[in-house]
């Protein structure tokens, strides 16, 4: 086995299981806390479907055709998969960035352009669209299918978060004007400030973590496109291992931007650990 086969199966492992406990934390929190529930957590909880479905069925058997187990049955079931979960992912991650942007630029209109029952629909219409892409993918094993696609989810999420923290940048500095003409900060600037810039750092620190996982990948396709040959370079496997790993990511990253879903999340860490300590 190729070293790089095996690097891929010790990366999986541990991040697979991460994927699993997170996002399942993370809907069984949305379940169970309805008070937290919003158009905005229609995305959220698609995305932790998505990922969970990424760490529970697709790197399980992404190592297994790399233990040379799945070796027949790999094209066929770990391609759709793969593309159909982490187009979800994908998709739904930039819909995120498209609805965070939506609701800083249109503020005061934001609620009555972004309801739940939009909010569902957009979800619904993404896994569909996610499921088409995979399909065609699979039925003429041309990447080419996949490039525009994941070509447009990068320059629409640059974009929005591009934006964001320009909008978050712009009223840190109002706030700081505002301080410099009073000479004295109160209580109430201090906390806008603070919080201007904790969700101007958390914003760049999310979009970093997402170009980390997918341009490898991104690039990946660009070579293979060019040199379909070399599909099954092992390099290709690690590539696609990277994008698994925004599926851990995510939770992780969410639980830390947004306190009410932390809240909600330790509450169901703190029932589980009292309902093991009761048996």
């Amino acid at each position: 086995m190729a070293l790089l086969s095996v690097i891929n199966c010790v990366v999986n492992v541990p991040f697979s299981f991460m994927a699993v406990v997170g996002n399942g934390l993370l809907l069984a929190a949305f379940i169970t806390t309805p008070g937290i529930r919003s158009p905005s957590y229609a995305f959220l909880c698609s995305l932790a479907v998505s990922d969970l479905l990424v760490g529970l069925v697709v790197q399980p058997i992404h190592i297994l055709y790399l233990l040379n187990f799945l070796t027949l049955l790999y094209p066929a079931i770990v391609w759709f998969s793969t593309v159909f979960l982490v187009t979800v992912s994908m998709s739904t991650m930039t819909t995120i960035s498209l609805d965070r942007f939506l609701a800083l630029y249109c503020h005061m209109r934001y609620p009555s352009l972004m309801t739940e029952k939009r909010a569902s629909y957009i979800a619904i219409t993404l896994w569909v669209v996610s499921f088409v892409s995979a399909c065609l993918y699979v039925w003429s094993k041309n990447l080419v299918f996949l490039f525009p696609g994941y070509a447009f989810y990068l320059l629409m999420t640059t974009f929005c978060y591009t934006g964001i923290y320009r909008i978050l940048r712009r009223h840190q500095l109002q706030i700081q004007v505002e301080h410099q003409a009073l000479r004295n900060l109160n209580n109430e600037n201090t906390g806008r400030l603070i919080s201007s810039r904790k969700s101007a750092i958390n914003t760049f620190i999310f979009y970093i973590f997402m170009l980390l996982c997918y341009t490898p990948s991104f690039a990946l396709i660009l070579f293979l496109i060019a040199r379909p040959d070399l599909r099954e370079l092992s390099v290709w496997h690690l590539g696609s291992t990277l994008v698994f790993v925004n599926s851990s990511i995510n939770p992780i990253l969410f639980c830390w931007r947004l306190r009410e879903l932390r809240k909600a999340v330790y509450k169901v860490l703190d029932r589980c650990v009292k309902f093991i300590g009761g048996r």
